[in-house]
């Protein structure tokens, strides 16, 4: 089957050389994409920057800002059977991007910020996306209730989500610690690294995909 993994961060322009981003290695996308290629799946690995090496096998799309991403996602998502969205998309971007650098000239500086384009949102609404879709939800409080919101209203399978105000897993460690919510259930996973966390998360992925195409005989 074809496999669309989205991962990294998002960098919206404030100037041509500052930008705003967040702290997403993009370590649990990449493992998940290395994983399915070695696999015999196609990959399409729709990727913000990061410092990680692409594997061998996908098909690489390299973006940069969320609306990059945006149209990258539109445009391969028709060729998926699944779709991962484990990137970290900024939500808002700054509504005028000057030519040249901001000089510094006074103590504060006021940024306008307008939303972006919600990817995730937009894959069963306007992409017509009708194969499996997982999402991410990086909370910091409530993390099952708001992971459970984000799977209703955006039309996910599941969505894997994780507290990300813990210092021992999540953002700059190896580590991670999910729990995937499902509409009538949760299940945690424990405590291991990104790269072993991925691969449950594309086993579960592929079985519920694969249990599907048998129910609709596809």
């Amino acid at each position: 089957m074809t496999i669309l993994i989205t991962a990294g961060p998002t960098r919206e322009a404030i100037d041509p050389v500052r930008y705003l981003t967040n702290r997403s290695s993009g370590k649990m996308g990449y493992a998940m994409a290395e994983a399915a290629a070695g696999m015999g799946h196609r990959v399409i690995l729709i990727s913000g920057p990061t410092q990680l090496d692409v594997p061998d096998g996908v098909d690489f799309v390299p973006t940069e800002s969320a609306a990059d991403m945006y149209r990258a996602v539109e445009s391969w998502i028709s060729k998926a059977d699944v779709a991962i969205f484990a990137a970290a998309v900024a939500d808002y971007r700054p509504a005028h991007v000057p030519e040249h650098k901001i000089k510094k000239t006074g103590d504060t500086m006021i940024l306008e910020l307008i939303r972006n384009p919600d990817i995730l949102g937009s894959t069963r609404s306007i992409f017509k996306f009708n194969g499996v879709l997982v999402g991410f939800a990086a909370e910091t409080q409530n993390v099952e209730d708001n992971a459970r919101d984000k799977l209703e209203r955006k039309g996910c399978d599941f969505v894997v989500a994780n507290d990300v105000s813990r210092n021992d897993i999540g953002f700059d460690t190896n580590d991670n610690e999910v729990m995937l919510v499902y509409a009538d259930k949760t299940e945690p996973l424990g405590k291991h690294s990104k790269h072993h966390i991925g691969h449950l998360i594309l086993d579960k992925t592929i079985a519920l995909a694969s249990s599907n195409i048998a129910v609709t005989g596809q």
